[in-house]
Formats: structure tokens, sequence, C-alpha cells
């Protein structure tokens, strides 16, 4: 079975494996347990349930535990069998799975946020839960104690959050589009930079701690990977998608990206090859091609006794263009436009056909995605959204693996 798995093409899709459905409201968050065939969700309508496989096939709940306000988030550490979860009403509270997995014990509650919870990450070594709300702040709390050690606010509701664990670096999104890299210490922290590159709120992120990569996905349907560890902070654009991207995770070991968006589509990006930077938009009074004013420039318009156009730019040159020498439509995948997009006349002449080649695969999920979380030793992958139903899918067949990049045939 491994064999007939790992010899298929990279063409496939993704495989539906299982189906788990009983959820009386939106899913805000599934996790795939480590070496176990079962799953953890968390829910709006105020249950935590852990999944287990049956022998018929089925996936049954073992644990069912209903919550006092709507679930908003979870993290889950499976060595330790340690779980928080997230709520509406800000409050994080944390249980402890048996071995098991059919009892869950509670611990101890932290009031990390005033509002929604939107993000939780548990760090062991330093004991740790940090965390993102909708009162516009990060926190950080010792789960030794359950107090406060320290805050953070930003202009804007905190959106989603990546940690770096040996560094102790927090990167938060927020609704603003912007990301800001935090420095955490004790009981105070400082602001390392914000990344600004996104026209729509931040839907997700991933940090790669090897490469020094982040990646980032929002409402605006694009994806950003910003060169975090580089001298030069480059960026990639990539936009495949035609909904606001949900979720993201990179697959270090392939070099790929696996993203989800809202409308359930599911695209898997090769990132193993050298792509371009997409140029930035050039400012101009008038047409880089033909010298046409633009129609606020009313100085040349008077001057040449001629109307003014409207200015659009190229995306694959940057330059400021009317809309007659930019007649043309093309992809342009190494720059990460995989569907078609406006350039100008000349450059839509030097792109050839091979260059439109995709450097993406694009699969649907045929359900909204709001939260995707992946198994990337197994190369198993669970979604789950709006319409409360959580699939559990295989991507062996779509994200390049054998036994020697890392993955166990099952």
């Amino acid at each position: 079975m491994a064999a007939e798995i790992h010899s298929r093409p990279q063409s496939s899709r993704p495989v539906l494996l299982s189906k788990v459905e009983g959820h009386q409201d939106v899913v805000s968050a599934a996790l795939l347990i480590p070496k176990e065939d079962g799953v953890i969700t968390a829910s709006e309508d105020r249950t935590i349930r852990v999944w287990l496989k049956r022998d018929s096939g089925q996936y049954w709940p073992s644990i069912y535990h209903t919550m006092s306000s709507p679930c908003s988030a979870m993290a889950y550490h499976h060595d330790s069998r340690r779980i928080f979860v997230g709520q509406d009403n800000g409050a994080i509270m944390e249980f402890h799975i048996s071995e098991d997995f059919n009892k869950m014990n509670f611990v101890k509650t932290y009031p990390a946020h005033q509002n929604r919870v939107s993000a939780i990450i548990f760090c062991l070594a330093s004991e740790w839960v940090i965390s993102t709300g909708h009162d516009k702040c990060i926190s950080w709390m010792c789960t030794r104690s359950g107090s406060m050690l320290g805050r953070h606010y930003f202009t804007s509701w905190a959106s989603c959050l990546q940690y770096d664990y040996e560094t102790r670096h927090a990167f938060v999104g927020d609704y603003s589009g912007q990301i800001t890299l935090l420095k955490l210490e004790q009981n105070t922290c400082s602001v390392i930079t914000t990344l600004k590159g996104h026209e729509g709120s931040i839907t997700s992120l991933w940090w790669d701690p090897v490469q020094r990569l982040l990646f980032s996905g929002a409402s605006d349907h694009s994806i950003i990977m910003w060169d975090i560890g580089g001298r030069k902070g480059r960026t990639l654009l990539l936009q495949g998608h035609h909904d606001k991207v949900q979720a993201i995770c990179y697959i270090q070991l392939t070099r790929q990206l696996v993203s989800c968006s809202a409308d359930g589509g599911i695209a898997v990006w090769n990132m193993d090859i050298s792509r371009e930077e997409a140029p930035q938009w050039l400012e101009s009074d008038s047409c880089q091609k033909c010298e046409q004013p633009f129609f606020w420039n009313i100085k040349q318009m008077w001057d040449t006794k001629t109307l003014g156009l409207r200015q659009h730019h190229c995306r694959k040159c940057g330059q400021a263009v009317c809309g007659k020498c930019s007649t043309k439509r093309s992809s342009y995948p190494i720059m990460g436009f995989e569907f078609q997009v406006r350039v100008c006349d000349s450059c839509f002449e030097s792109i050839k056909d091979e260059d439109r080649t995709s450097l993406a695969t694009f699969h649907e999920g045929k359900h909204n995605i709001s939260h995707m979380s992946m198994d990337i030793s197994r190369g198993l992958m669970v979604t789950c959204g709006s319409d409360r139903i959580v699939k559990i899918w295989d991507m062996t067949p779509v994200v390049g693996c054998s036994l020697a990049t890392g993955f166990s045939s099952r």
C-alpha cells in the first residue's frame, strides 16, 4: 500500500479519508493527534471533543466536554497531553488528557483577554501560554502560577500568532493588514519591526525556524513569503486563491506550501525553485509607454489638448501604464501570479509559453475552510469550517512524499 501511494504522480488529488460530523455550530479548530487515529475539535457550540477512529472506520467522540463560552482557538501539546482552549469570553482553559484519550481533567483558567481569543501557543521550555485576542493584544502567562507576565497592545484586533521557541520572537498578524515582530522577555517585550504588504486583514501565519521564513495569508486572497533571515528582507507574492486565505502550512522537507481558502480551495505551492519578486508599482503622471497624461495631470492635458486616461500597472515590470498600452492578460507563476493579471504589451511579448507553466496545484475541498492543520510526518491534513464538518485528508499524492523526506507509510 505504501509503495502504491508513493508512486502516484504529483498531479494527483488529495484523498478524502473521513468526514467527522455532529457539531451544532462552526468548528473553530481541529487538530490531528500525533501517532493516533484521532482528532481534537473545538467548536462555537461550546464543546471540546476528542474523536477516535473505531474498528468500523468511523470517528466517535471519546471525550465530549461542554465549556461556558464558545470555543475560538486551541493548542495541544502531545508529549505532555496538555490542551489549551481559548474562548469567546477571553479566558483560556487548560486540561490534561488521559493516556487512553477517554478522560479530560481541568487544570486551570487563565484570564488572558477581555475579548475573543484568536490564537494560542504553548511553550513547554519556558512554561508560557502565549495568546492573541480581539482585545487588540498579545499576552503571555505563566502556566505554573497562572499569572499574567506581560501584555502588548496593537491598534487593531490581533488575529493570528506564530512563535520562535529558540529566540522568543513572536509574530502577530492583525486586522489592519500589518504583522508585528516582537521579542518577548519575562515581563516585558520590545517591537523589532512591522511588516506591511497585504491590502487586507492577516488571517493566517506560518513560521519556519529552519529557513527563517514567515508566510502570511490575508483576506486580500494573497500569500506573502517574508525572508526574515535573509539580509535583503526579500518578499515573494503568491496569488492563486479566489477568496481569503484562511490557513497555511509550510513543509520544510519538500519545500512546499499548503494553503486553504474560504471558498474551499486547497493549493500546494512549489517553493523549491528560484522565484522572482513582484516589482514595486511605479508612480507617474503619464503613461510610461505612450506618455499620454493620466486624468489628474491637468497641466499636461491642457498643454497637449488631450483627455486624461486611467492609470493601471503592469504586474511584471511595475510601470504605470494606460489601458491601451496594457490590453493583454497573462499568468506569470514565477512571480506568483497563477491566474491572469494585467501586463503591458511589451512584457506580454516577452513572456514565453513555458513561463506560464503553473508552479502550484489547485484542489477543491468542497466545504468552507476556516481552519486547517497538518500532521506532516504522516502527510495528513484536517480541515474544518462554518459548515460544521471536519474533513481528514491524505495529502501524500500532492505533497511529493517518500520515506526519504520523512513521511512514513501508514
